[in-house]
Formats: C-alpha cells, structure tokens, sequence
C-alpha cells in the first residue's frame, strides 16, 4: 500500500468548512483509542468550530486517555457480546437495547452529524444508533481479523476503512492506521545523533531495536538475554526496551542499552535499522510508515490476529515472521543476526516496508468521514 490509497490528505484538501458535530466511538485498549485520538485531533485541527466528541465506556482506557487530550467522553454501558449460551447470554439483548438507547438520546441531544467507530464495545451501539437515527457511520479496523462490532456495522456503513490489505471486511478498503503525530512527522536522519546521545549509543553504528510492547514480552526478553553478545559480535548496537517488570540483568557493558521503559519511540525509531517486536497493529504500522525491516514474533495468546497483523509486511519482503514458541537465544542467532550481516537484503526489506506502510492514515480517514458527509 503506498501513500495514495485514498490520498486526499493535503492541507488544502482538509481546509473546509466546519460547524459539524463528530462522534468518535471506540476504546477499550490502545489500538482503537490511539486511531481514534489521532482522527480527532485532524478533525479538531483543519475545523476550530467543529464539536468532537467521543464516545466510550468507563471501563477502558479512553477514560483516561480521552479527557487528557481535552474531548469530553460520552458514556455508554459496555455490553459484551455474549460467546456462549448462559446467563450473560440471556440478559444480552435488553442490554444491547438499553446501550443503543443512550447513544441515541446523546446523538439526538448533541446533534451529531456523523459517527466514526474504531472498534471495541462503544462501536457496536453506536452503529445501530447512528442507522436508526437515519445519520452517516463510518468503520475503522485496525487489525487484521476484525472484531465483531466492525463486523457487523460494516454491513450498513457509508465507509469502511481497514489498516491492512487482505482484511475479511465488508466493502473494505486500505485506508491504512492514523498514527501518531510523532511518528507521522518523523524524520529519523534528522533525530538520530539525539537519539544516539538519548540511549547512550553511538548514531554512527547500525543499531537493533527489541521491544515488546508496554508491558514487555518475556519471550523476546529471554532469547535476547541469551543472544545478545552475538548482536554486539556481528558489530551491532543493541537498544532492548524490555518492560518496567522485567527481571533481566542489564550487563553494562558498552553498546548494549537495556531500558526497562522508554517515552520517546521516536527517538528508538530514529536509531533503529532493524527492528525484532511483537506485531500489535500499531506496531507493524508504525514500523511500515516508517520503512523500517523487521522481525516480528507475533503474540501467541489471542486469536491469532498478530500473525495475521504482520502477514501483508512479510508478503512484501519487509519483513520476517517467527513463531513465540520458536523464539530462543538460538534463533536470534540463525535467522537474525544473519540478517544483520546481509545490508543488501536489508535495503530490499527497507524498500518493501514503505511500499505496504503510510503515514496518511489519519487523512485518509477524514476523506473517507468527508465522503460518508457527502462533502
């Protein structure tokens, strides 16, 4: 996917007329509420006098996430759907109705012109409210396998969007991940002496980049804690941001930063030429925008949409794929470091990431909002 999948993101395309009413509705984890921000902060920007607002559950973390970057959340009882018959089952359908009912009453309250769903259990009332109060809805995916509320509001939607190519969706097409301003606007040369200085490494070394998420990965952890005296052998730097909990010993020794948690993955980025992660969607799309190869060991626990997050990357040649389970110091040392020795293939998977990554997901998002508005 290249940066013109519905590419109508220049500034001057985005100048338009405001006064509308958006409501973004999603949450629950930081890969529907992270989309969400990024969407509405473009909308809020290119129209000062628009009323954004979001709409989410108590539970997740758009409650926090939300109000911190100034949107009022709109509450809506969080309603799972039920996977198998029992008593939770039972009370689902008065639930699901009395969860449509406030998304109606707030649509007709705040006169809301359109609705824009991420996903997550805001989505799913939010869908049904918007088509029985006759307003246009639009549909965000950001995995790989969609959840069930994208499943079902692709059916009525006036636009449907999805990150990755190959995403089982009703009328779905790639529009790519909105993605943070930071990573939209980065420019990794620029930033890399900084970013050498920031993580104590030299900027002039290639340099490999493991993380796992937030919260780290054990697996990653482990194999690297065994293997990484074979980075620093193959004449490589190692930045290994392990987690806060992580139990690993940093051995302190030069061109090896070990970081329990790091807040600038810009910076990471900019000093990464290759990169071993987990494969959350915005991981994979980060990493793609940025056209950086990679390795990536999908989570294991879930169903499978990791695997399935990073199989348009590998099909590309951006990057490779091994299993959590295969995972060992032995691994890092057949199949990585070797890559880090080959600089040829390396430039071939850097090629192949920018041509499946784009840093216009946000703005073709809001093209795609613009067009369910008939603007």
């Amino acid at each position: 996917m290249t940066d013109g999948a519905t590419d109508g993101g220049t500034n001057e395309e985005l100048d338009r007329t405001g006064g509308r009413t958006y409501l973004l509705a999603g949450g629950g984890t930081a890969g529907h509420v992270n989309p969400l921000l990024a969407v509405a902060d473009a909308l809020r920007e290119r129209e000062p006098d628009a009323e954004v607002l979001v709409l989410g559950t108590r539970e997740g973390l758009e409650a926090r996430l939300v109000p911190l970057r100034g949107y009022e959340l709109l509450i809506v009882d969080k309603v799972p759907f039920p996977r198998r018959p029992n008593r939770d089952a039972a009370a689902f359908p008065n639930r699901f109705r009395r969860a449509i009912a406030q998304v109606r009453r707030q649509v007709k309250e705040r006169r809301v012109d359109v609705v824009v769903g991420f996903g997550g259990y805001a989505s799913a009332p939010a869908y049904v409210a918007a088509r029985r109060e006759g307003i246009p809805f639009v549909v965000h995916e950001a995995n790989a396998r969609p959840g069930l509320a994208n499943v079902l509001g692709a059916r009525r939607a006036a636009g449907v969007g999805v990150a990755f190519e190959g995403t089982p969706l009703t009328r779905g097409r790639v529009v790519g991940m909105p993605l943070r301003r930071e990573i939209v606007a980065l420019d990794r040369d620029a930033h890399r002496a900084e970013a050498g200085a920031h993580f104590g490494l030299d900027a002039g070394r290639p340099t490999l980049l493991v993380f796992g998420g937030s919260l780290g990965a054990q697996r990653l952890n482990d194999a690297f804690g065994g293997a990484w005296q074979d980075v620093l052998d193959a004449g490589w730097q190692l930045l290994h941001v392990t987690g806060e909990k992580s139990q690993l010993a940093d051995p302190g020794v030069e061109g090896y930063s070990l970081q329990r948690y790091v807040d600038r993955m810009d910076l990471a980025f900019s000093l990464a030429d290759f990169i071993v992660s987990r494969a959350g969607a915005a991981t994979v799309s980060e990493i793609s925008a940025l056209g950086i190869p990679a390795a990536y060991v999908p989570y294991a626990v879930g169903n499978g949409e990791q695997a399935l997050n990073a199989g348009s990357a590998v099909r590309a040649g951006a990057a490779i794929l091994i299993p959590d389970a295969e995972f060992t110091p032995d691994r890092v040392r057949s199949e990585v470091v070797p890559l880090l020795a080959d600089a040829a293939r390396r430039e071939r998977m850097a090629r192949a990431a920018a041509s499946v990554g784009t840093r216009s997901g946000t703005e073709n998002v809001v093209a795609m909002i613009d067009e369910a508005l008939g603007r």
